[in-house]
């Protein structure tokens, strides 16, 4: 007993201190793991994939509904017609859409570093789509194409329409409809494509499809 006792007493205040430091120590870790939990949080938010276009937002198809692939990080396998090599890989979602016919559709939608690298790449993008029809024709010798811009849309940062054609002999024409636009730092671009001209593209109905698309982005 009178071992225990001069224990206790002889280290009693090494005793406090060292139960304080402990204490210490685990509020010290306590609030470094709320820490990295909430950077963690924030990061994750940062880099969430936006909001993305359903089947149903889409223009109607006459004969078939549409199918949506799943959202998925990155960009396509595939390009788009008229965007190859413009879009970051990095920062970018993609979901790919199909009927049972020849009528198909993709959304890629990135999110850049601010508003201004936003503003950037949807001018890069414009530019890129605007020149199509004379770059396909510069490399595809004997070939037919036209462009037709549609005009702006006001949602957002606002969204911009185009439609390009294009077509070589012995081969079915192909149509394309472009909807560019951005929602503060994250740019989006809505492709749809099947056979035919510019007078067979669903223009208003691919204008509702786009703000939808904006407006999707950050919801």
């Amino acid at each position: 007993m009178s071992q225990t006792t001069f224990n206790r007493t002889s280290y009693g205040e090494n005793t406090v201190f060292r139960r304080s430091t402990s204490a210490m120590a685990t509020a010290v870790l306590a609030a470094a793991a709320a820490l990295l939990l909430t950077t963690s949080t924030t990061a994750t938010a940062a880099v969430a994939a936006p909001g993305f276009l359903n089947g149903t937002d889409l223009p109607p198809h006459a004969s078939s509904p549409w199918f949506a692939g799943k959202v998925t990080k990155g960009l396509p396998e595939n390009a788009p017609f008229c965007l190859e090599g413009v879009l970051p890989a990095a920062g970018s979602w993609h979901r790919t859409f199909g009927t049972e016919f020849d009528t198909g559709a993709a959304q890629i939608s990135v999110r850049t570093a601010s508003n201004t690298a936003a503003a950037k790449l949807v001018t890069t993008l414009e530019r890129k789509v605007a020149a199509c029809a004379a770059d396909w024709l510069r490399a595809t010798p004997g070939g037919t194409a036209s462009w037709q811009d549609y005009g702006k849309i006001a949602v957002e940062e606002g969204a911009h329409v185009y439609g390009v054609h294009a077509s070589v002999p012995e081969s079915e024409p192909g149509v394309h409809l472009f909807g560019i636009g951005r929602d503060g730092a994250t740019v989006t671009v809505v492709n749809w494509g099947q056979m035919g001209y510019l007078t067979d593209a669903p223009v208003p109905a691919f204008k509702k499809t786009t703000t939808t698309a904006v407006k999707k982005l950050n919801p």
